[in-house]
């Protein structure tokens, strides 16, 4: 019922009038659309060459900007009209200028891509003060490429360009013409001359002849590449070819750079005794761009007089040497109030080679409610994690050129973590050793954690909940006994996110206790009472899990765009465990998943929590799949709006009889994926974003009656909504 008030104001927002605002014989223009004749012409993609479009519309159907300036009136001394005016858009009126500008503009736009006897008609449609334009597009016969030739007038470039095999040249006879793909081809001849020494070289070098007179719809092109000339009055030569002479470092003003020399010259790309390279002055920058001792970088070259030599002076302006924060927080468990505040101290360069140290100290506390047995009410955390990263590869055997050419990072962590609740006491002591890097050029960054130890102590359970849930005969929770019970976890995992204009793509796989397992057959290690191989008579973990994420943007126009995400996840204990830990483990509902269900609300399958006080173990799983489709659309100001439906659900692999109804299988799991939608606002600051989502369910898969199952059709909002508070966007 809320989001049906919410559309219904919408709506009447959007029906008031605005033709009040519209001068006479002038028309307020309402709508644009851009259509061709042609189906390999898609007219939705030309359409930015437009110049004028219809009022803003949130969520590309209501025009609620252009609803509040019609509320207002006409006298613009009064208060509330001009705060209407100043809030809402006032009507876009029909510019014949404009719109013949437009008609020029994707004609060019056509004729760029090969349809040379493009062209483009305007019709328009009037009703009172309202105006629709239609732009019909004529493509014509698409025109290709003929005779390629090349017209060097540099001897020097020309028998470099015939005697290496780096380049080669991209433009092929009966490819389609296209003024971008010519461009191209200008960028590239451009970036491997400056890329090869040509210091003063750039692309108004390179220009192209074109014939078309054939008639046969084909285009004869010639690459001409001019003779070097200083200025108008000076004659043509050469293009000159420089070798950097010297490479220097140089702090700013009234600073030192305290980074040891063997870092800087690791660090930059630029070569004494080689040719300038415009991609290697790239790379210097990004470089010390990573080096969070570095605040910034200036590199200057130098020409030597008389002679085709540059010096290289490169700049640095330092960062303090060492910060601390203090960061409060609040927290919100279930329900159960508390309060947390972690302490950072960060030193930036410990070794004067830009390594960061990071110490954090956190302590939360908060207050639980709802239990009954347990003589403490408090929940307690204390926490320690030590983080020490390096700016490069860390590893034996590694060459120096290696080291150059990588952009890494190395680190090594260290962390303790107290955990002090009514129902137990857990310590957990982790250690890591990762590497992380990328590949700017093919947009991909990768992590892989060489190896990750993590080793969960119980000092304490309560006697209440050993009754309860541990020892109770009639409650053989294997999933809760595996959960609360000491275990050594030892993975190693390789991770890779790709992201190239609005894909996105991120995936994970790790293994744990293979290397452990091995050993243990090997060297014959005791065995528990389970049957589980122990070290230190500590059981350990053995499984295997992959994760796969998928997010695509698809952009309407400058107000408007949808955003699609996939995220599928599977996990599998074998050999020494038959029970995942409880931190590998996946969960559904929250935030970040199908909103219309809490954290931890949803699944598996369809089973149903039934016990408050243990649920967060019950509804886990090993599996997970989340489908989410999101409209987002700019409302005002700093807010912005979204609509959105979420679909998925979590299962295990393994039947356990604590939670019946979870297990996955091929013939039932469809019917079991639950469905919510609903409505977020977001207050965006650029460097972050405040979101607020209210979610209703659609489809819940955990039901006992028709009315539960299909909520939709029976909505109860006490029951069926769930309302949520991020930092940052969902996905």
């Amino acid at each position: 019922m809320a989001c049906a008030g919410v559309v219904g104001l919408l709506m009447l927002l959007s029906a008031c009038s605005a033709t009040k605002f519209v001068p006479e014989d002038e028309h307020m223009l309402v709508g644009v659309k851009v259509k061709s004749d042609d189906k390999a012409v898609d007219g939705g993609l030309l359409q930015p060459y437009v110049r004028q479009v219809g009022n803003a519309r949130w969520f590309s159907i209501f025009k609620v900007p252009l609803g509040v300036y019609s509320l207002s009136g006409r006298d613009s001394t009064k208060w509330l009209n001009r705060t209407l005016q100043n809030i809402g858009e006032a009507p876009v009126i029909f510019d014949t200028l404009q719109a013949r500008y437009s008609c020029d503009d994707l004609t060019t736009a056509m004729r760029n891509m090969g349809y040379l006897n493009a062209d483009v008609d305007l019709l328009v449609k009037e009703k009172g003060k309202r105006l629709w334009a239609l732009y019909k597009l004529h493509p014509g016969e698409p025109y290709s490429l003929g005779n390629i030739s090349y017209d060097i007038q540099d001897e020097e470039i020309s028998s470099m360009l015939d005697n290496q095999s780096e380049f080669a040249w991209g433009l092929k006879t009966g490819d389609r013409f296209s003024i971008d793909r010519l461009d191209e081809e200008r960028k590239r001849l451009t970036s491997f001359l400056m890329n090869n020494g040509y210091y003063r070289f750039n692309k108004d070098f390179v220009h192209y002849t074109a014939d078309s007179s054939k008639n046969e719809r084909t285009v004869d092109v010639t690459l001409h590449l001019e003779k070097y000339r200083a200025n108008s009055k000076s004659p043509e030569t050469n293009h000159p070819r420089f070798m950097v002479r010297n490479v220097s470092f140089s702090p700013a003003a009234n600073e030192q750079i305290h980074l040891r020399r063997k870092v800087l010259e690791l660090n930059s790309a630029i070569r004494e005794n080689a040719p300038f390279s415009s991609a290697d002055l790239q790379k210097t920058y990004n470089n010390f761009a990573r080096l969070q001792a570095v605040k910034f970088t200036n590199i200057r070259f130098s020409e030597v007089p008389d002679s085709q030599l540059l010096d290289c002076d490169i700049q640095l302006s330092m960062n303090k040497p060492s910060t601390l924060s203090f960061q409060p927080e609040g927290t919100n468990t279930a329900g159960d109030l508390g309060a947390a505040a972690s302490l950072t101290y960060e030193n930036r360069n410990l070794f004067r080679g830009s390594e960061v140290l990071s110490i954090q100290l956190r302590a939360a506390f908060e207050a639980i409610t709802g239990l009954e047995g347990y003589q403490n009410q408090d929940y307690e955390e204390y926490g320690v994690e030590t983080k020490l990263a390096f700016p490069r590869f860390v590893a034996p055997m590694l060459s120096k050129s290696f080291r150059r050419r990588s952009s890494a990072t190395s680190e090594l962590s260290l962390s303790y973590n107290l955990q002090n609740r009514p129902e137990f006491h857990r310590r957990v002591f982790s250690t890591a050793w990762r590497y992380r890097w990328s590949e700017p050029t093919k947009n991909r960054s990768f992590r892989f954690d060489l190896l990750d130890l993590n080793y969960v102590y119980m000092p304490w359970i309560s006697a209440t909940f050993k009754t309860d849930y541990l020892d109770n005969a009639n409650n053989r929770n294997a999933i809760l006994r595996y959960n609360y019970a000491d275990l050594f976890i030892m993975k190693i995992g390789f991770g890779m996110s790709y992201t190239k204009g609005s894909h996105a793509i991120r995936t994970n796989i790790e293994t744990a206790g293979n290397l452990l397992a091995g050993s243990s057959k090997l060297l014959g290690f005791h065995k528990n009472a389970n049957d589980q191989y122990t070290l230190f008579n500590i059981a350990f973990a053995q499984y295997a899990k992959f994760d796969f994420d998928y997010t695509r943007l698809i952009k309407f126009d400058a107000h408007n765009q949808l955003a699609m995400h996939a995220d599928f996840g599977i996990a599998y204990p074998y050999g020494n465990s038959s029970v995942l830990p409880f931190e590998k483990r996946y969960f559904s509902g929250g935030a970040n998943s199908v909103r219309g269900w809490s954290v931890r609300g949803l699944g598996p399958g369809k089973y149903r929590g039934t016990d408050g006080r243990i649920d967060f173990i019950n509804q886990t799983g090993d599996m997970k799949l989340d489908l989410n489709l999101e409209y987002r659309t700019f409302l005002f100001w700093k807010f912005n709006g979204a609509l959105f439906i979420d679909a998925g659900n979590i299962w295990t692999l393994r039947s356990y009889n604590e939670q019946p109804g979870g297990q996955f299988k091929l013939d039932e799991f469809y019917k079991q994926i639950a469905v919510a939608y609903g409505l977020g606002l977001r207050m965006n600051f650029d460097y972050f974003i405040l979101r607020f989502d209210l979610g209703m369910k659609a489809v819940n898969p955990a039901y006992d009656t028709h009315r539960e199952h299909f909520p939709i059709l029976h909505q109860k909002f006490s029951r069926d909504y769930s309302f949520h508070f991020a930092v940052g966007l969902p996905f």
